[in-house]
């Protein structure tokens, strides 16, 4: 017989997050460009509308919350600005758009949840292709990559997903299709014709 304890008081809770995935194209290039450099990120590729955070509110309320804020959203698109380098981190860093920054306050509104410094004014979208690097080798996979030209410029965001991280597996939880750009309204009924 198996006896599952419960966490103890205090244990940190799983990390969650709202991501856009990239196209396979983009998602792909990535992969392969991660493996022949040896490196990785967190998870697969992907854009955080928010830097992870924990809540106390179980999947089932998250989602709802989720739901709350994202509804109505439409899908919109995201270009890429180029490589970008800070302590530790390589990226492909995207454009914040003025639709981009509001969807991001709108999701810093789930409460309670935990902020990260990146959230609000640090908010940096991008894509990660590289975490956790040494100083030693930042220099040497900089000039691997500041020249490369991703295979897109820039992406259509059509759904957004409510990941979890938990004992190092990201798990995605639901996902959010978003509305058109400008959904049309619903023919009118057509009339019978006289007979």
């Amino acid at each position: 017989m198996t006896l599952l304890l419960p966490a103890p008081t205090g244990a940190p809770g799983p990390l969650y997050s709202i991501v856009a995935w990239p196209p396979e194209t983009l998602d792909s290039w990535l992969r392969r460009l991660q493996e022949r450099l040896n490196v990785r990120g967190f998870g697969l590729p992907h854009l955080n509308l928010r830097a992870p955070f924990q809540t106390p509110l179980g999947s089932p309320e998250l989602v709802d919350a989720c739901r709350g804020v994202l509804r109505g959203q439409a899908a919109f698109d995201v270009q890429i600005r180029g490589w970008k380098q800070v302590p530790g981190v390589i990226f492909l860093e995207c454009e914040l758009s003025a639709e981009l920054r509001a969807l991001h306050d709108r999701t810093l509104t789930i409460e309670p949840s935990s902020r990260a410094r990146y959230d609000g004014p640090e908010y940096r979208p991008h894509l990660t292709l590289a975490l956790g690097v040494l100083p030693w080798a930042e220099p040497l996979l900089w000039e691997a990559v500041r020249d490369l030209t991703p295979p897109v410029t820039s992406f259509r965001v059509e759904a957004l997903s409510l990941t979890r991280e938990h004992r190092g597996e990201v798990q995605e939880l639901h996902t959010f299709p978003l509305a058109g750009p400008a959904d049309p309204a619903p023919a009118p009924a057509a009339e019978s014709a006289p007979s």
